[in-house]
């Protein structure tokens, strides 16, 4: 029934008997127990039809052997349709350059026994909304504040994959669980009974990943994983949950197109490169293509399979009618047909999300400051930034909510910063992806110019980044503004590299050049050096400079810092 605190968290009336049903179970049990045992519909409108999952249960509760025959073609034919055997927990991760999208999602995988995975069927919850079509900002407020009503969707599996690993850039992990053909047609069962209902959809905690754990526990009652979680629900952290409760026997990974595009830059000669664009946008240049002895077969093969990628990425992105991308789809796949098998393609597996860090981190350090002894307190609720250790995580994104960081020097208290939120996207350009990152911040920090206090600070921002397999740079330029007693509009340009070729170490240099609007200008650099000591414990040192100016003395301040970070 879904009952949270002495209400029920479905929001739609159908899915009660009893008047007061979704706050009365006492009410709801006696009229469910009423309506089977007097049917007055024996089609797939009776109640054993809507509800076969609480007809199961009281069935074997209070064993009741006279219910009236009643014959639900509809849930038995979907049930032979699907013929469930097990279940899979899926995570497509974060989408690098989708705000509502970077803390991944999930989902379940309900297998059936004809053992093909994409023959099988995709449980999904999401928000009754289309955020490409929608004000970012009026979609984050509206799914903070239960804005949107949340939406039970039952779709074949290839869909889905196409959706998140093909249109969305994700890489997508599978968890096997071990749920048996019983327990995966019980939670079915109860996944049917809220066929055409709604409740609302709340981003941090009524979200996709929290109504994948009540299916999962009507699936197997001694599970307790929504005691996970309190105030928010990560869809990771919920994977997390799952491999806590032994539940995970199997893992593996599928890589978006965007993975396999890389991958085909990395094989394609750089001298041919950019035939697969010319092959897409002139698909009638494929036989002087052919027929260039110049370029090996292999490489042929490898420029045509990538202009196939590409194309079918520009047309999810709309940059091209159906019948264009038909037509040229139709000339290079023929052609590619002409020369034969190839090789395959082969990915390193990347670090897996469920090995990564936890979501909440603790972090005590000591440090000085212009020769003063300091000491700093933080903690911060979620969930990742760009000085963590990126094992699990996808490349160049930051996602803080609520990070407050404490410092005591001199038998003062201070706050060093106090971010209500800071997003980032460095996503890195390649041949084939054009990409702008981007970075925003709200919050309190002490890096304005006039004094070593606290100031509330909002930026939004924008530039490149390029990277390779040792790690990545990035250029941005930062429209700012302090707001408080000194209100300061400013600008600031950045540069930086990030060094995280290996999944225990992770570096990062960053200058920034402001200048202000009363036309001073200031420097900042930051150096961070995290090193890991387990999954969820890091060691990291920081250096931090900045240019300052008291009344009109102008100085530098200079800060060494030592932290022991703790995630959980």
């Amino acid at each position: 029934m879904h009952f949270e605190n002495g209400e029920s968290e479905i929001d739609d009336r159908r899915f009660f008997l009893a008047e007061d049903g979704y706050q009365n179970t006492s009410a709801e049990l006696n009229a469910t127990i009423d309506a089977l045992l007097h049917e007055t519909k024996f089609d797939d409108n009776a109640t054993a039809c809507r509800f076969p999952a609480r007809k199961d249960w009281l069935v074997q509760k209070l064993n009741i052997t006279d219910l009236p025959n009643v014959e639900c073609k509809e849930f038995d034919l979907v049930m032979q349709k699907l013929q469930p055997s097990s279940t899979t927990l899926v995570f497509p991760a974060a989408h690098i350059n989708s705000p509502a999208s970077m803390f991944g999602h999930t989902f379940l995988r309900i297998n059936s026994k004809y053992n093909s995975q994409l023959l099988s069927y995709a449980v999904n919850y999401a928000a009754d909304a289309d955020p490409s079509k929608e004000n970012g900002f009026v979609f984050a407020i509206k799914g903070l504040f239960g804005g949107y009503f949340g939406k039970y969707s039952l779709l074949p599996y290839y869909d889905k994959l196409k959706e998140y690993r093909d249109g969305e850039q994700r890489d997508v992990w599978e968890y096997d669980l071990n749920l048996s053909e019983e327990e995966t047609i019980r939670m079915l069962k109860h996944i049917w009974e809220l066929n055409n209902t709604h409740s609302y959809y709340y981003f941090f905690t009524q979200n996709c990943s929290y109504n994948m754990l009540w299916f999962l526990e009507a699936a197997r009652e001694e599970l307790k994983l929504r005691e996970y979680f309190t105030y928010q629900v990560i869809p990771l952290e919920t994977v997390h949950a799952a491999n806590l409760e032994k539940i995970v026997i199997g893992k593996s990974y599928r890589p978006s197109k965007r993975t396999t595009l890389l991958k085909y830059e990395e094989l394609i000669d750089k001298q041919y490169i950019d035939l697969v664009q010319k092959l897409i946008n002139e698909p009638n240049s494929v036989r002087v293509f052919l027929n260039n002895t110049t370029i090996s077969q292999q490489q042929k093969r490898y420029i045509l399979e990538a202009a196939l990628e590409l194309l079918e990425y520009q047309y999810k992105k709309n940059t091209m009618s159906k019948d264009i991308y038909l037509n040229n789809f139709h000339i290079l796949s023929s052609s590619r047909a002409l020369l034969g098998q190839g090789k395959t393609l082969s990915f390193d597996t990347p670090p897996n999300p469920i090995d990564g860090h936890r979501a909440i981190r603790l972090r005590s350090g000591f440090g000085f400051r212009e020769g003063d002894a300091i000491g700093f307190l933080g903690i911060r609720p979620s969930y990742h930034d760009i000085d963590d250790i990126s094992a699990g995580y996808l490349r160049g994104t930051q996602i803080e909510f609520f990070n407050l960081e404490l410092s005591y020097s001199n038998d003062d208290l201070e706050v060093e910063q106090a971010t209500l939120f800071s997003l980032v996207s460095l996503s890195q350009r390649s041949e084939f992806f054009k990409t702008f990152s981007w970075r925003a911040k709200f919050g309190v920090d002490r890096d304005h110019i006039s004094n070593n206090s606290t100031h509330f600070l909002t930026s939004v921002g924008a530039g490149f980044s390029w990277g390779n397999d040792l790690g990545y740079i990035y250029f941005l330029l930062d429209p700012l503004a302090y707001i408080g007693r000194e209100s300061t509009l400013g600008i600031g340009a950045s540069g930086g590299f990030v060094i995280d070729k290996f999944t225990w170490l992770k570096s990062n240099i960053e200058l920034t050049h402001r200048i202000y609007d009363n036309k001073e200008d200031q420097q900042l650099i930051k150096a961070t050096q995290n090193i890991a000591i387990g999954q969820n414990s890091s060691f990291q040192l920081v250096y931090d400079y900045k240019k300052r100016k008291n009344e009109n003395l102008s100085f530098h301040e200079e800060t060494f810092k030592a932290f022991l970070n703790f995630y959980f």
